[in-house]
């Protein structure tokens, strides 16, 4: 199993080139997206916006993040982030997609030892608990300035997972 080291990647590319980072929302995450998107670009990151694209009540999570998923898993985007109501079932979704590391995030240590031990790749914030944009941001930094710890002692841990995956098929 490959495992992309953000920061090596991130050295690799300099300043010349733009890291891309992939997000999605159903209705009740579109203003938080909205804000994300324009505070990444600000920073410096390339983004790629998966929708939903206005906060119409009803559009389902599923049709935004399983393509999120789908291209974290083809290095299409380096890292994911979906939002959510509650990000449970964002998170559960997208692990149905081989290659991708999801977990529901409302606390820093969370979004930093997810990428540093397992290679997290893609990251779900929920409506319900990080209830403000400032809480939600500094989630969103944390995850995308964490590098994963390739010689870790969690890291045999990966190759297990990719051999779960293989078996599902």
């Amino acid at each position: 199993m490959k495992v992309i080291n953000y920061s090596i990647a991130k050295r690799r590319l300099g300043r010349k080139r733009k890291l891309t980072v992939g997000i999605a929302a159903n209705h009740s995450g579109f203003n938080l997206k909205t804000q994300l998107i324009a505070e990444l670009k600000a920073a410096g990151y390339s983004v790629a916006d998966f929708g939903t694209y206005e906060a119409v009540n009803g559009y389902d999570y599923m049709n935004f993040v399983v393509p999120l998923a789908m291209a974290v898993a083809k290095r299409v985007v380096v890292r994911g982030v979906a939002i959510s109501n509650d990000g449970v079932g964002a998170g559960i979704a997208a692990n149905k997609v081989a290659g991708v590391r999801a977990a529901l995030i409302t606390e820093n240590f969370s979004a930093k030892h997810g990428v540093v031990n397992i290679d997290m790749n893609l990251m779900c914030l929920d409506q319900q608990v990080n209830s403000t944009y400032e809480q939600c941001w500094r989630l969103v930094q944390t995850f995308l300035n964490a590098n994963f710890k390739e010689e870790g002692r969690l890291s045999p841990h990966l190759s297990r997972l990719s051999d779960l995956e293989k078996h599902e098929k």
